[in-house]
């Protein structure tokens, strides 16, 4: 890598990660936390019974990762954010209106 070219990427990563840093940044980061926490949660659920599962606390770390990164990006207007967040949080609701309609159904 020569060294101009390794200078260039310097700059951009300080601007990227160190100058643009503040709270929405943070807001940003915890999003992307919960995103990543729901799959391990996943696994770690499904490695457990053998089989491919999807627990509850999947669909929850689903709405706050979204939510999260939602703020983050209407904060930063962030039109690639912004849809694609904004449609799962949606989705995720109805996912948990559909297990609690299918669990009142088995108490019956």
């Amino acid at each position: 890598m020569s060294p101009d070219l390794f200078s260039h990427l310097l700059t951009w990563l300080d601007q990227v990660f160190v100058k643009s840093f503040d709270g929405w940044a943070v807001v940003g980061y915890v999003g992307q936390v919960f995103f990543f926490m729901r799959f391990g949660v996943q696994w770690l659920a499904s490695e457990r019974a053998g089989r491919s599962l999807i627990p509850l606390s999947f669909w929850y770390l689903s709405i706050a990762g979204s939510l999260l990164l939602l703020a983050y990006g209407i904060y930063r207007r962030e039109p690639v954010i912004i849809l694609g967040q904004g449609p799962n949080v949606i989705i995720y609701i109805r996912n948990l209106m559909l297990i609690a309609k299918e669990n009142k159904k088995r108490e019956l």
